[in-house]
């Protein structure tokens, strides 16, 4: 957990199900961290299936008649991750460096001013006994990427044993996958985002790991992922009171980002930063002093002086300039970039057939949707097999997904107990509803919309390892952030990273706006559709909303128009240009005060 072990500023987040669910055995021996998502356990089994083949391990498959057979799942996973990812590593630094291209992969792949690369050069000009010195100090300070973990707080579904007898809270989806990861070898972290899960975070206070050690080190951190300050405080403050540390905030984008998007009321990230840089050095004193009273009133071991505490930021940076004014300028310790690298072979796993879709996509058929049965905007793509395969349903009258892994069955409209609103018997319920008259077409159209996410997301794993998913079940969804839009094409590890730290410039379309103006431009569409959405009660509440958020977009704007005035956020050209860009889109906002009942059937 020490932050100075680090030699990237960079970091993947997770991506869907499967994106994202083998990255760390492909770049954690380069000292890149990254995050795998443990709440489809079918395909973590599915995963360490292969990869026990491909690396000849030994693999005793999990039934789901075992008892605990999730967490079971999650662990022996993670726990194959890790070996792999300690095989690698070991052998990349204990083999002839001369000749270890992997060795050398490793130091092309980091920022130009690491310090590591100032000792290899000592080493070209140093004696022999002085090489060996310098080689072994060069070996202790490579390390190995995170192997994080991703717990979406409301995929938290109560499961029922075999006679249909409700389970102990502990065996719920969320609270069994973090105790999963607790108990596995996986040398990283555990990311709670979509919100607080009270039960969840409670639940972390039986394990150990979380906790420091007598040296005041904790060996798996806990990291969340917010939207904006006040979140982070609120979480961080419920989580210090129980003794765990946070040791990572890490900001996204509400509306700028892939997968499901948690839109603030009108908050753009820029002030959002801002926010934290200001108030830094308070969130942490606050949370320290509150972790090491309740760590005092549980009599064990207290933190160090100073634990491992950053703050960091992703959603749609998309060049090196970008990048590096929010990690200075905001005094941030890292971020994220998800989307761009879906076109990095090496690092995630992509099918074939839908890499091929995302280079024929057009801006247009990069979307936020209703797909999501959490009932939570969603990132899509059109032209993705998974939207053809729900298109295709609902024209032979097959509306709807058949629900094997039941991971989002969370609707009661009809049932006693939860279902799915993207499965096959929740659509043709509401089919009747609308044939009946009792809907409209509009709410019919969103509940069509609904697409089976389980299978869709972790699909393209399975595919791109060259193997069939369980049921033949090819179809795929993917969530990509609107940044990806602007990228065309694979790359290499090594092109990626570059691009990152500006050592090429990788070809990305001329008309991508910066992020902070694709953010804001983002937002204005959002706001002009929620004008738009047709209200039938609480219409003053709603207005005292939609103006709340219009005069956040207005403030923001004129926030940004100060910072290009004050610090250089780009190049002369592109300051020029994002300035003209704000004060059009701010008389643009100016001008949205249509009246809510307007709306209104």
């Amino acid at each position: 957990m020490n932050s100075q072990s680090l030699t990237h500023t960079f970091h993947i987040p997770v991506m869907g199900l499967g994106y994202t669910v083998d990255t760390p055995i492909k770049v954690a021996k380069y000292g890149i961290s990254s995050v795998i998502s443990i709440m489809d356990d079918h395909l973590l089994e599915d995963m360490r299936k292969i990869y026990s083949k491909k690396f000849v391990r030994e693999f005793i498959p999990i039934s789901d008649t075992e008892e605990d057979y999730r967490a079971k799942r999650i662990t022996a996973y993670l726990d194959l991750t890790q070996s792999l990812v300690e095989e690698q590593f070991n052998k990349l630094i204990n083999a002839d460096w001369q000749t270890n291209t992997e060795f050398r992969k490793y130091l092309d792949l980091l920022p130009q001013n690491t310090m590591l690369l100032d000792l290899l050069a000592k080493m070209v000009t140093a004696s022999d006994s002085e090489k060996f010195q310098l080689k072994e100090e060069l070996k202790s300070k490579l390390s190995i990427g995170a192997v994080d973990v991703n717990i979406m707080t409301k995929v938290d579904k109560i499961n029922i044993d075999k006679a249909g007898n409700e389970l102990p809270r502990e065996y719920s989806d969320a609270l069994s996958a973090l105790r999963g990861f607790a108990k596995s070898k996986a040398n990283g972290s555990v990311v709670f985002s979509a919100g607080m899960n009270p039960a969840l975070y409670g639940y972390a206070e039986q394990f150990s790991e979380f906790y420091p050690n007598q040296f005041g080190e904790i060996s798996k951190g806990i990291i969340l992922k917010v939207s904006d300050y006040r979140s982070a405080l609120i979480q961080g403050k419920f989580l210090a009171k129980k003794g765990l540390w946070v040791s990572e905030f890490r900001i996204e984008s509400g509306l700028n980002c892939g997968g499901h998007a948690f839109a603030t009321d009108g908050f753009l990230i820029g002030p959002i930063l801002e926010e934290f840089k200001n108030n830094r050095n308070e969130l942490f004193q606050t949370l320290f002093d509150t972790c090491q009273s309740a760590l005092e009133g549980k009599e064990i071991f207290k933190l160090s002086n100073s634990p491992t505490f950053k703050i960091t930021y992703q959603g749609g940076i998309g060049t090196a300039s970008e990048d590096s004014f929010l990690r200075e300028y905001y005094e941030l310790d890292g971020t994220g970039w998800g989307s761009p690298f879906l076109l990095v072979p090496e690092a995630t796993s992509v099918d074939g057939d839908t890499l091929d879709r995302l280079f024929q996509a057009k801006k247009s058929d990069f979307y936020l949707s209703h797909a999501s049965p959490l009932g939570v905007p969603f990132n899509n793509l059109r032209t993705s097999s998974g939207e053809e395969q729900r298109v295709v349903r609902i024209e032979k009258n097959r509306a709807g997904s058949p629900c094997y892994k039941k991971f989002l069955m969370n609707n009661t409209e009809f049932t006693d107990k939860p279902i799915c609103t993207a499965s096959r018997q929740y659509q043709d319920l509401k089919a009747k509803q609308f044939e009946a008259g009792e809907i409209e077409a509009e709410e019919m159209e969103k509940v069509e919309a609904k697409d089976c996410l389980c299978e869709g997301l972790s699909a393209p794993a399975i595919l791109a390892a060259g193997e069939t998913p369980r049921r033949n079940l090819n179809a795929v969804t993917i969530c990509p952030g609107p940044n990806l839009a602007y990228f065309k094409g694979t790359f290499s590890l090594k092109e990626m990273a570059d691009h990152i730290y500006g050592k090429l410039s990788l070809k990305v379309d001329i008309d991508r706006p910066h992020v902070f103006v694709k953010e804001l431009q983002l937002y204005v569409t959002y706001l002009k559709k929620e004008f738009d959405t047709k209200v039938t009660e609480k219409v003053a509440k709603k207005e005292a909303y939609l103006e709340k958020f219009r005069i956040n977009l207005i403030q923001g704007v004129e926030y940004y128009q100060e910072l290009i005035d004050k610090v250089e956020v780009d190049s002369s050209a592109i300051l020029e240009k994002m300035a003209d860009q704000f004060a059009k889109i701010k008389c643009e906002i100016e001008q949205l005060s249509k009246p809510v009942e307007a709306s209104m059937t």
